[in-house]
């Protein structure tokens, strides 16, 4: 069960449009396409995959399943939507509930394990040796963990544990955390440990219906099995502008921590046909992704271009994410940014401008990254400071002055 029902906010314009798991990633991909094809490359093929804000750009990228070779008349992928019922359904309120309401489908499956993933992180897993690890323990449930720096410990569900890794207590995103052991939000389940405790949580008035808050608190605290699971692999929690740009930035290493080239693992997707890169006379193409579709005739470097894009003569690319079918025109500079699909920087106009860094507190960046919203036109010989966000569907007489301040929102529709 894979829960893809994310808002995402914290991606800002990113995922306004479109559910997180939905966000383009590393020029071809999706975020969902890596647990997807952890799925596959584990032996897992039924699969369901639980929906719920912005789904339609996630179910025209999954469909029936086929790259994932998830398209077959015995299991495969399903796309499972909240649903309104005579006594029950409604929008889900965790991810527990997500879950529990989805016990139909569940039961005609008739699991003996379920296992359970979040479909917004970029990592490679192989499945079977968690299940192998849940069942050599006798475990009720089994959360897959990793450690994390002292850091970064509050943001995580911390888990103690004792020698034979058998969990002792768990703690959601503590304040002063005393362990460094993080969830990764990834659970293995006994069919039936699993309904009993979904149908009590359900019952509970105070629940939040949440596995980290609720379920996996409550079963540490009533003597269930519960069981960590060590994984010491790269993963990343992409959930921020931040991660997201550091996470692309990785994979343009000489020798990356995420491998994208491993024919042994590899990520599915479902790619669009396009015809050879074209890197014409005078480009300069170094340290970077470059996708099928894409037009370069001037400089490219430490960035990553989707499909479509086109760079064209004089027009600098740097340290960056472009997304499908962008142009940038004559001239123009982009430094530092994550550009959203069907983006159009006119001539002359310098995205990251300036040394300023004012930190963008609505958006949480502060590292320079200007984010541009899908859709959106700007104006020839325009400035935009950095730590900048701006809309999505804007046309350039959209555009007021000639500049845009570092740290601020420009006709923004919402950040939460």
């Amino acid at each position: 069960m894979i829960l893809a029902g994310g808002r995402g906010t914290r991606l800002t314009v990113l995922s306004n449009k479109r559910a997180k798991p939905a966000v383009p990633f590393a020029g071809k991909y999706r975020i969902i396409d890596f647990a997807l094809s952890n799925c596959v490359n584990s032996g897992i093929t039924n699969v369901g995959v639980v929906t719920q804000y912005r789904p339609r750009s996630l179910q025209d990228h999954i469909r029936t399943g086929a790259p994932w070779d998830l398209d077959r008349q015995s299991g495969g992928a399903s796309l499972l939507q909240p649903y309104q019922g005579r006594m029950d359904g409604g929008w889900y309120e965790g991810t527990a509930d997500a879950i529990y309401q989805n016990s139909d489908y569940l039961r005609n499956v008739k699991p003996d394990l379920v296992l359970i993933l979040s479909a917004d992180h970029i990592y490679k897993m192989d499945y079977s040796k968690l299940i192998q690890f849940h069942s050599d323990n006798k475990a009720d449930v089994t959360v897959a963990t990793l450690r994390v720096s002292v850091e970064e410990a509050s943001r995580f569900g911390i888990l103690h544990a004792d020698n034979t890794m058998r969990v002792t207590a768990f703690e959601e995103k503590p304040k002063q955390p005393k362990s460094t052991l993080a969830s990764m939000g990834i659970y293995v389940f006994n069919y039936a440990t699993l309904m009993k405790v979904l149908t009590e949580d359900a019952k509970a008035p105070d629940s939040e219906r949440d596995f980290g808050k609720n379920i996996i608190p409550k079963m540490v605290s009533d003597n269930f099995r519960v069981f960590a699971y060590p994984f010491s692999s790269y993963w990343v929690d992409v959930g921020t502008v931040q991660s997201y740009w550091e996470t692309h930035m990785d994979l343009l290493a000489d020798q990356p921590s995420l491998d994208l080239l491993d024919r042994d693992w590899i990520i599915h997707t479902r790619s669009e046909e396009r015809p050879p890169v074209n890197i014409r006379t005078g480009a300069i193409v170094s340290h970077s992704l470059i996708t099928d579709g894409c037009t370069i005739e001037g400089s490219v470097e430490y960035s990553v271009l989707s499909p479509g894009v086109r760079v064209a003569r004089g027009a600098v690319v740097r340290y960056s994410i472009i997304m499908t079918d962008c142009t940038i025109e004559a001239g123009a500079v982009v430094d530092r940014a994550i550009i959203d699909k069907h983006v159009r920087i006119g001539a002359g106009a310098h995205i990251g401008y300036g040394n300023d860094y004012t930190p963008n507190q609505d958006a949480g960046i502060s590292t320079g990254i200007t984010v541009i919203g899908k859709d959106t036109t700007v104006p020839a010989n325009f400035k935009v400071g950095r730590n900048v966000v701006i809309g999505s569907d804007l046309k350039s007489e959209d555009f007021t002055g000639d500049t845009i301040k570092s740290g601020t929102n420009y006709k923004v529709e919402m950040i939460d």
